[in-house]
């Protein structure tokens, strides 16, 4: 589902959104709005976690109702009997006291399992693109940069990373991985928001950071200079890679390699490109993730003039 907040600088795959309702066109009395209560979930360690007050605002604007918002902590809520049930895989999580009124607007969220139900709340799970995992386990020092590789923002969010490399500014004892984000089923095979080129670029990158994991970077950096063309063979040639070793491993181990990340990212219900995690357990946007200590650099209103500064030409 795609999350509401006031400025999305991804590219993702879209689904059921919540919306402002459309404007009467005649004007009608007023009436009071009806109440909507929301309880909010919030993790006990991150920010994270927490409420976002944004969010809060546009379902209570397409429920057509004024909230009133209860905020609980994890440790309160496993203790309590009416929350002790749910799934907390993912905090915040958004319940809404549910009403035959609340229930008929959210009607289609639960149709296609954007929004589940039990006898006292519609439960609204995974909303915000800022949350931790609660179930995971924990990755010291290791910064997960989820991207689509011709997605142009996931290109941007490489590119800041290139930048801060030349400029000495990596944190030291901390590690950035790139992953991607890919569809994979036995029946239909691979699948990609920006089409087959896409992943097939995801496998070359994978292979790539296997066998020369020391010129990893240096290859995103000439290739994304221009990373929708179909030469990614000069740019493998530049950064002194083998390209025929690669490809003589695509249809096989880079396959398979392919399909572990689509596992991956799928588990941790990531469809938007960049999204950041944070030591195995916290997601975070641009703006977040260059809060966390020596990672200032994925700041893009931060970066120096140039390819680092400005998402790539390219489209979502």
């Amino acid at each position: 589902m795609k999350k509401l907040i006031a400025i999305l600088v991804v590219c993702a795959v879209a689904g059921v959104a919540f919306a402002a309702p459309a404007k009467k066109a005649a004007k009608t009395a007023k009436k009071a709005p009806a109440k909507a209560e929301f309880v909010i979930i919030e993790s006990d360690e991150y920010k994270a976690g927490q409420e976002d007050p944004q969010l809060t605002a546009g379902i209570a604007q397409f429920l057509e109702a004024e909230p009133t918002v209860t905020k609980v902590s994890y440790k309160d809520a496993v203790s309590n009997e009416k929350l002790a049930g749910l799934d907390y895989s993912f905090l915040p999580l958004y319940l809404i006291k549910k009403t035959d009124a609340i229930r008929a607007k959210l009607e289609k969220h639960l149709q296609y399992g954007y929004a589940q139900e039990n006898a006292d709340y519609i439960i609204l799970p995974h909303q915000t693109r800022q949350g931790v995992f609660n179930n995971k386990t924990a990755k010291p020092g290791v910064m997960e940069i989820f991207v689509m590789s011709q997605c142009p923002y996931g290109v941007m969010a490489e590119n800041l990373v290139i930048q801060a490399q030349k400029d000495g500014k990596m944190p030291a004892g901390k590690d950035i991985r790139v992953r991607y984000i890919v569809n994979y089923s036995d029946k239909d095979g691979f699948s990609s928001l920006h089409g087959s080129g896409e992943w097939e670029e995801n496998i070359r990158q994978l292979l790539i950071a296997k066998y020369y994991p020391e010129k990893f970077w240096k290859y995103l950096e000439i290739r994304n200079k221009d990373y929708r063309s179909s030469r990614w063979d000069k740019a493998m040639d530049e950064a002194g890679i083998n390209s025929k070793k690669i490809m003589k491993k695509f249809d096989t181990e880079g396959v398979e390699l392919l399909k572990a990340e689509a596992k991956y990212t799928q588990e941790y219900g990531i469809n938007a490109s960049p999204s950041f995690v944070w030591e195995g357990k916290v997601q975070l946007d641009f703006g977040s993730a260059s809060e966390i200590e020596g990672f200032g650099f994925l700041n893009p209103n931060a970066a120096k003039s140039g390819a680092a500064a400005a998402a790539p030409a390219g489209s979502c």
